[in-house]
């Protein structure tokens, strides 16, 4: 079993299929993805809930972040191909969607153990997480003092000398 840790993303309310007219806020999206992720990963846990301005294209709602660690037992490319699966059951769409817009549910694959992995589809670890508040700050939320991801530190490091990206405590998980 690989430890990994998962970063996910929502912004964007879905169609509630409980009552016409109602709609799945991202944080609900967000629960419910976890829920799905304890089908695919051993032991995980949630991070608190954050939120957070969006960034590079700023012209949209807030994002809501998360980050899951776990154990996988399989392939990086496997974890992406259900990783994926979970996002089509949000409503994700990439070939309806642009870079860094809007969208319902985003679950990207941080770290994969101590691999490095550079694919077209595929790049572990994510090669933003250095410059992102909304990435390291669920990813140290979740790890906690996890022993089997030995450089927490280096994330603590990246953290420091971020400047501030507007991500705030949403809610808190355990």
């Amino acid at each position: 079993m690989i430890p990994v840790v998962l970063g996910l993303g929502s912004n964007k309310k879905l169609p509630s299929s409980v009552e016409e007219g109602s709609f799945l806020h991202p944080v609900e999206i967000l629960k419910n993805a976890f829920e799905l992720l304890k089908y695919v990963l051993k032991d995980c846990t949630l991070s608190s809930i954050y939120k957070t301005k969006a960034m590079y294209v700023e012209n949209q709602e807030d994002f809501y972040n998360a980050a899951v660690f776990g154990y996988f037992a399989g392939t990086p490319e496997e974890l992406l191909f259900k990783t994926q699966a979970i996002e089509a059951l949000f409503g994700r769409d990439r070939a309806k969607e642009f870079r860094n817009g809007p969208r319902s549910l985003d679950i990207d694959i941080e770290l994969f153990g101590n691999e490095k992995i550079v694919k077209e589809n595929l790049e572990i670890p994510h090669p933003r997480l250095s410059e992102r508040q909304f990435i390291l700050i669920p990813l140290l939320d979740v790890l906690k003092e996890n022993a089997d991801i030995p450089n927490r530190n280096v994330f603590e490091e990246y953290l420091k000398h971020l400047p501030d990206q507007g991500v705030q405590l949403y809610e808190r998980i355990n």
